[in-house]
C-alpha cells in the first residue's frame, strides 16, 4: 500500500472512531434527560394528586364550620398559583423549576395553615372520620412530594454533572443540550422551627 493510502485510511479511521465516540456520548446524555423528564413526570403525579385532594380539603371544612373566608381564599389562590405555574418538561430551567417550585411552596403553607386553623378552632371537626382521613392523606402527599423531589433532584444531578464534565461538554453544546433546575429548600426552611405546647 501507498503512503497516501494508508494515511487516508488512518484519517477515516479516527474519524469513525470520533464519531461512534460522539454518538455514544450523546445517546447517554438522551438516556439522562428522559431520566430527568421521567422523574419530573413523577413529581407533577404528586403534586396533581395534592391539587385533587385541596377541593376536599375546602369542602369538607366549609361543610362542617362557619370558615374564614380569608384562610378557603388564600387555599384557593395558592391553588390557582400553581395552576398558572407552568413548567416545560422539555427544558426544566431553572427560572421555571423556581417559579413552579414557589407557587408549590404557597399552596403546601396554605394547606398547613388551614389545617392548623381548623384544629385549633374546630376540635369537633378533628374528631370526624372523613376530616381524619384527608389530613392523612395530605400528609402522606407531603410526604410522597418530598421523596419525588428528592429523586428529581438526584436525576438532574447525574444529569447536570455529565452534562459539564469533559468531554461530553463538547457533545452537549453542539447537540444543545442545556442544564436543568433543582428543587431548593424555600427561604423560611433555614428559620428555627418555632415550639409550642397549648395546654
Amino acid at each position: 500500500m501507498k503512503k497516501g493510502a494508508i494515511t487516508i485510511v488512518a484519517i477515516v479511521a479516527v474519524v469513525a472512531v470520533v464519531l461512534l465516540w460522539g454518538v455514544g456520548v450523546y445517546n447517554r446524555l438522551v438516556t439522562e434527560d428522559e431520566n430527568v423528564q421521567n422523574a419530573w413526570a413523577q413529581v407533577e403525579n404528586v403534586y396533581k394528586r395534592r391539587m385533587d385532594l385541596v377541593p376536599q380539603l375546602v369542602a369538607t371544612v366549609q361543610g362542617a364550620a362557619d370558615y374564614e373566608k380569608s384562610v378557603l381564599t388564600e387555599v384557593t389562590n395558592a391553588r390557582a398559583g400553581v395552576e398558572q405555574a407552568q413548567v416545560d418538561p422539555s427544558t426544566l430551567s431553572e427560572e421555571q423549576v423556581k417559579a413552579y417550585q414557589q407557587a408549590q411552596d404557597r399552596l403546601s403553607k396554605a394547606v398547613a395553615n388551614t389545617i392548623k386553623v381548623t384544629v385549633e378552632r374546630y376540635p369537633e371537626l378533628t374528631a370526624t372520620q372523613g376530616f381524619r382521613d384527608l389530613q392523612t392523606q395530605l400528609e402522606g402527599t407531603e410526604n410522597r412530594i418530598t421523596v419525588e423531589r428528592g429523586k428529581f433532584n438526584d436525576a438532574v444531578q447525574k444529569y447536570n454533572t455529565k452534562l459539564r464534565r469533559f468531554p461530553t461538554s463538547i457533545v452537549a453544546g453542539i447537540t444543545g443540550f442545556q442544564k436543568k433546575g433543582y428543587f431548593t429548600a424555600p427561604e423560611e426552611a433555614s428559620e428555627p422551627v418555632k415550639v409550642e405546647f397549648n395546654f
